[in-house]
């Protein structure tokens, strides 16, 4: 346990931090995971939605560096070959 009060505050931020990465990182596998469902369920429109609103949240968890920008643009790139293939 933190004992000054420097460290206190340090453990109170990474908690937050914590929370804040939790949440992003959710978003986006959940978002991929929707793009892959659609995919075998063989429904290319809502793929092609779904593929959109994934690259968004991987964008955005790229932005909070939650991602590195080069797994972010790993991750968009194969989840379009998933929804090309798919069609």
């Amino acid at each position: 346990m933190p004992i000054t009060k420097a460290a206190k505050k340090a453990l109170r931020q990474s908690r937050v931090k914590q929370e804040r990465n939790y949440n992003t990182r959710t978003k986006y596998k959940r978002a991929m995971r929707d793009v892959v469902d659609a995919v075998k369920a063989g429904k290319p429109e809502e793929a092609t939605k779904a593929l959109s609103r994934a690259q968004k949240e991987i964008d955005m968890a790229a932005k909070k560096k939650v991602l590195s920008k080069k797994t972010a643009a790993r991750r968009k790139s194969l989840l379009a070959r998933t929804v090309s293939i798919g069609k």
